[in-house]
C-alpha cells in the first residue's frame, strides 16, 4: 500500500530556486472543518532534496509553499506537469516523506509517519504473485493489526466491493491489468481509511480498461464515501472525477478549480457539457 518515497525522477533543477508563474494559491474547500474525519490541511509545504557532487551542492525544489484543504468526503485530483510535485504531496500525505518545512494534518492531527488512517493506490498494485486475490487482501489486513478471526470476512467483503467475487481464489498472473488493479483498491480499502490517496492508479491500464476503471472508481466512491486526493495527468480524468481540481507548476499550487457538474458524470455527457468544454479548453490553457 504504502512504502518508501525517493525523490522524484526527472526533477534536476540546481540550487537556483525556479520563478514563480503565479503567487501560491490556497485552495480552502467550501464548508472544510480540518478536525472532522478526513479533513486535510496542507500548510506552508515545501520539500528541497540535495545532492552532492564534487563541486557543489545541487538543491532540488519539489515543493515550495504549497497551502491546500481538502474537505472531508471531497474528491480532488492533482494535476499538473511531470516534475510539479503531485506524487511529492502524496508521499508526505501518506508519511512516507518528512517534509522540509510545513505540516499536513488528516483529522486534525498532524502527519508524523505512515498510518491506518491513510492507504495509498499506486500505478502498479505490487501484488505478491503468490497470493491469491483474497489473500492479497488479507496481507494489508495483518499489517493493520486486524484480528485474525476477521480478516478473511473483511477481505471477502472488499473483494466483492470491486466486483472480484469469482475471482477470490486466482493469483495476479491469472487476472487482467485492470483486475490487479482492483485488488490493489480493494486491498486499500479494507483497513477502512478515513483518506483513500491515488497516484495515478489507471495511468498503465489501455484506453479502455480506463475508461471502465474510473467508473468502477466512481461507483465505489459514491458507495464509500472516503476523502480522494487522485494525481492524474489527465484532464479529462480529472473533470470526470473529481470534485475539485488543484493546478500545479514547479512545486507550488497556481489555482484550485470547481468542477460544477453533478455527479454521477459519464465521458459521453462531458463531451456536450458546455460547462466541462469550457473548463476543459481553461485547463489546457494553465497547462
Amino acid at each position: 500500500m504504502t512504502r518508501s518515497g525517493q525523490a522524484p525522477p526527472g526533477m534536476t533543477r540546481s540550487e537556483e530556486a525556479p520563478m514563480d508563474h503565479a503567487a501560491p494559491a490556497r485552495g480552502k474547500a467550501p464548508g472544510a472543518d480540518d478536525n472532522e474525519l478526513g479533513g486535510i490541511r496542507i500548510h506552508d509545504l515545501a520539500q528541497t532534496y540535495e545532492r552532492v557532487t564534487t563541486r557543489e551542492i545541487v538543491r532540488t525544489h519539489a515543493l515550495r509553499n504549497v497551502n491546500l484543504d481538502v474537505a472531508p468526503k471531497e474528491f480532488v485530483c492533482l494535476i499538473g506537469p511531470s516534475g510539479c510535485g503531485k506524487t511529492t504531496i502524496l508521499k508526505i500525505i501518506a508519511g512516507l516523506l518528512r517534509p522540509t518545512s510545513g505540516e499536513v494534518s488528516v483529522s486534525g492531527k498532524r502527519i508524523t509517519g505512515p498510518g491506518t488512517d491513510r492507504a495509498t493506490v499506486f500505478q502498479t498494485p505490487a501484488l505478491m504473485p503468490w497470493r491469491s486475490v483474497v489473500d492479497n487482501v488479507v496481507l494489508a489486513l495483518e499489517f493493520a493489526g486486524m484480528p485474525k478471526a476477521q480478516r478473511r470476512d473483511q477481505a471477502i467483503h472488499y473483494v466483492d466491493r470491486v466486483g472480484l467475487s469469482e475471482f477470490y481464489d486466482h493469483y495476479p498472473g491469472e487476472l487482467s491489468g485492470g483486475m490487479q488493479q482492483r485488488v490493489g483498491i480493494a486491498r486499500a480499502l479494507a483497513i477502512e481509511p478515513q483518506v483513500l490517496l491515488m497516484d495515478e492508479p489507471f495511468g498503465a491500464l489501455d484506453a479502455i480498461t480506463r475508461g471502465h476503471m474510473q467508473s468502477e472508481l466512481l461507483r465505489i466512491w459514491e458507495q464509500e464515501k472516503k476523502t480522494v486526493v487522485f494525481v492524474t495527468h489527465s484532464i479529462d480524468e480529472a473533470l470526470l472525477l473529481s470534485d475539485r481540481i488543484v493546478v500545479m507548476k514547479e512545486g507550488t499550487v497556481i489555482t484550485t478549480v470547481e468542477v460544477p457538474i453533478e455527479q454521477p458524470r459519464t465521458r459521453e455527457s462531458l463531451l456536450e457539457h458546455d460547462e466541462a468544454i469550457e473548463l476543459r479548453r481553461e485547463l489546457i490553457e494553465m497547462l
